[in-house]
């Protein structure tokens, strides 16, 4: 039986998101609709499986048990990483895969969501003169790589040596003592993470996916899911040929045949103009790590700097829906980035902080959690699909190939993947932003193209355009916008992730009623 369609599936649609076409969707599938396949998990792996499949004419439904980007997804340190990191372990097909995904964000599907951030590493008293130069060709391969993918050097430039001077005019609150100058290099940043998720699954429904959040499966079967509508506590029969688990951390809950090692990454968030108002992040080097691993300090557009690392070994048994960061992981990213600041940070300097658990994979030799491969795997059992591990940055892969892996299939029809010259809802290349004065900076940096529709919103009262009060840098008509196309149904998707606010609690109460007048 073929399950190819040839009916307005095929056509793109709306991308607008809403509380009434979630509503009628739900209604259609809990009546006895059967689509071809089921995505459980609204993160970024999800999100792009869900597109990646009705990109190719699969009729397709997505259910997710919070909010889109409400786990993992929209905790990460939102970097588009070139893979770096992984060239120090000598892992040159994922440092590829992340090369060349990155490539593809930056260029085709979200250049109006990634753009390139310079980052210093300070070659001072923890990098010895061999760890320098070995992080220098480390880096001048990555260039390469970065080349062989495709992205421009004008987007991606070289790296190059740089004086302790020019060091600390992109990043004033670096301390010169017992530096000698220090690497330049460039890489990708996610303007925000959940929003990067939000836009891969409205463009999965302008393809016809069904995106249904605040439903969560209960069971998983070879035929579908058994599930809970978080709204009305109904519980509903989800009719599916094929399942793809892409839950992350959650994964092994689901189904048999999933076993994980999950890494945690913690972040802080302080204010910029302690820190001088970098324009660069910062790599502040772990003493003793021979120059393969860093605390980052990373210059956000809201005012703030987020200071974080990843892969530390997560042990606490089972796996919270909000991990929280501990004082003490709180106290070691402190201490290390302090070591290259002028003035050092305190736990008063503290605004905000955050943590994610990643789903990594687990083997007989794994040595450390902050070893681990961010390789990805397709496993299958019982006929359901799981797809694990990997990162953000290369999630458009590994939805490809769980999707390749359902369609491998011999009841199964669909075109080839997509997904890789897409763009996604509100893509514009950075030379065909609106220019300044147009419209505020804020609402191109994290709209793109549909910036103009939110400022629509404030046609007839332009203080919807303002700042909601001091010090939160969202405004009303973004709320708005949020509600009617963005499939924000309560105050914590609007604070939390549509705008992020949550991050730091005087702007989420500042923001609040807000929150809760737009929403009615």
């Amino acid at each position: 039986m073929s399950l190819r369609r040839t009916s307005v599936r095929e056509t793109h649609g709306s991308s607008s998101l809403n509380a009434g076409r979630r509503a009628a969707e739900l209604e259609t599938l809990a009546g006895g609709a059967v689509v071809d396949l089921l995505v459980v998990g609204g993160g970024v792996t999800g999100a792009w499986t869900a597109l990646d499949a009705a990109a190719r004419g699969l009729d397709v439904a997505l259910i997710e048990r919070g909010d889109l980007a409400s786990g993992t997804s929209g905790w990460s340190s939102k970097l588009a990483h070139g893979g770096l990191r992984y060239l120090a372990h000598l892992e040159f097909g994922i440092a590829w895969e992340s090369a060349s995904e990155r490539a593809t964000l930056m260029d085709v599907n979200a250049p109006h969501l990634i753009r390139a951030l310079p980052f210093i590493i300070p070659l001072g008293d923890q990098v010895s003169r061999a760890a320098g130069a070995k992080l220098e060709t480390g880096i001048r391969i990555g260039d390469r790589m970065r080349a062989a993918a495709g992205t421009n050097r004008r987007r991606l430039p070289p790296m190059r040596r740089i004086s302790t001077e020019e060091a600390r005019r992109l990043a004033p609150g670096l301390t010169d003592r017992g530096m000698r100058g220090a690497l330049l290099h460039w890489d990708g940043q996610i303007e925000d993470d959940a929003r990067l998720v939000l836009a891969i699954a409205r463009t999965a429904a302008a393809h016809g996916a069904r995106i249904l959040t605040y439903t969560s499966a209960q069971e998983l079967t070879r035929d579908g899911a058994v599930v809970v509508d978080e709204r009305s506590g109904e519980h509903h029969q989800l009719r599916a040929r094929n399942v793809v688990n892409a839950t992350g951390v959650w994964a092994g809950g689901l189904t048999g045949g999933v076993e994980l090692r999950p890494s945690k990454g913690s972040h802080l968030l302080v204010r910029a103009g302690l820190l001088g108002d970098p324009r660069a992040g910062v790599s502040a080097p772990i003493p003793d790590s021979g120059g393969s691993r860093f605390v980052f300090a990373v210059p956000r557009g809201d005012g703030l700097v987020m200071i974080g690392i990843t892969d530390e070994p997560y042990d606490g048994g089972e796996i919270p829906d909000v991990p929280e960061v501990s004082d003490a992981e709180q106290a070691f990213l402190l201490e290390n980035v302090s070591r290259v600041l002028q003035r050092p940070l305190t736990p008063a300097d503290v605004v905000g902080r955050y943590a994610g658990l990643r789903p990594l994979l687990s083997s007989a030799d794994d040595e450390a959690t902050a070893d681990l491969s961010r390789r990805h795997a397709v496993l299958e059992h019982d006929r359901i699909v799981t797809v694990v591990g990997g990162k953000l940055t290369t999630a458009r892969r590994m939805a490809q190939d769980a999707v390749d892996a359902v369609v491998a299939r011999p009841d199964v029809d669909a075109r080839p993947c997509t997904t890789r010259r897409l763009p996604l809802v509100g893509a514009v290349a950075p030379a065909d932003a609106p220019t300044a004065g147009e419209l505020p900076p804020p609402l191109v940096r994290r709209y793109g193209a549909e910036a103009s529709r939110v400022a629509a919103l404030a046609h007839s009262d332009p203080e919807l355009l303002a700042p909601i009060a001091p010090d939160v840098p969202v405004s009303r008509a973004e709320l708005r916008f949020a509600v009617e196309h963005e499939l924000a149904l309560t105050a914590a998707d609007l604070l939390d992730r549509r705008t992020r606010l949550g991050f730091v609690a005087s702007r989420r109460d500042a923001a609040l009623a807000a929150a809760e007048q737009a929403l009615v």
